[in-house]
């Protein structure tokens, strides 16, 4: 992926397999969004080839492709109006438009939209306007949208970024849960620290300079090596029942 004299993403190849949860871990700048922003069918490539979902971009409607994704960016939540009520923020998903107007929706999808708010905390808040939430309680219900078609492939970017503890930890759990169950979409989740990685995640891609490190299953590529290398600076790694903590020494 190139922009004027700057690659973006250069020679990167990538293979994410059904059921597989990838996270995607390097600095600001490393091409991180851009990948996925790729895998979301929201670009095409300058070079080489995307296929997502067994379709290739360039010889797909997008529009058609597209409802089979769910993506949680803070670019997509800046789109919502603020005034929109939480409830109705999920259900338009369902029709992939931010904003509820003229639409019709059937029983199941508000049941589906209630049920998805009730998972992730956000039940008592359905009537509330988006505009008057934290910032997690925003992550939570963008994360609630991402699922309300029942996607394939399920895309999120940084969505615990500008939490406090209570609130990143809180979120964490509510993926954890969602990524272990039996129909839980194949998840790419891009993020800049390692204790932003819920437990559930199978797999991993260290990026630098739009290039991969390393990418492979979480137990083989998250090292300190690995993360020393994709950062520039001596990092030592830790790891806890499945959640993993990373600092310089």
């Amino acid at each position: 992926m190139r922009r004027g004299p700057k690659f973006l993403l250069d020679g990167l190849s990538m293979t994410v397999q059904e059921g597989e949860h990838w996270a995607v871990l390097g600095r600001n700048g490393a091409g991180k969004t851009t990948l996925l922003e790729l895998a979301g069918g929201r670009m095409h490539p300058t070079s080489g080839t995307v296929q997502i979902l067994e379709e290739t971009m360039g010889r797909v409607d997008v529009f058609e492709l597209r409802p089979r994704i769910g993506y949680a960016s803070s670019a997509l939540a800046a789109r919502i109006p603020r005034g929109e009520a939480v409830s109705d923020v999920v259900l338009t998903a369902a029709y992939g438009v931010q904003g509820r107007w003229v639409e019709e929706y059937e029983p199941e999808d508000l049941e589906r939209a209630k049920d998805l708010l009730a998972a992730f905390g956000m039940a008592d808040m359905a009537d509330r306007t988006f505009g008057t939430l934290s910032e997690g309680e925003k992550k939570r219900v963008q994360i609630a949208r991402a699922l309300m078609t029942d996607p394939e492939l399920l895309l999120l970017d940084e969505p615990a970024a500008g939490l406090d503890l209570g609130g990143r930890e809180e979120l964490l759990q509510a993926l954890n849960e969602i990524l272990s169950g039996h129909f839980a979409p194949t998840t790419i989740m891009v993020t800049h620290h390692v204790e932003e990685i819920p437990s559930g995640v199978t797999h991993l891609l260290l990026i630098k300079d739009g290039a991969a490190v390393a990418a492979g299953p979480i137990g083989e590529t998250l090292t300190s090596e690995n993360l020393t290398e994709t950062f520039d600076l001596p990092i030592e790694l830790t790891e806890q029942a499945g959640r993993f903590q990373a600092r310089a020494v």
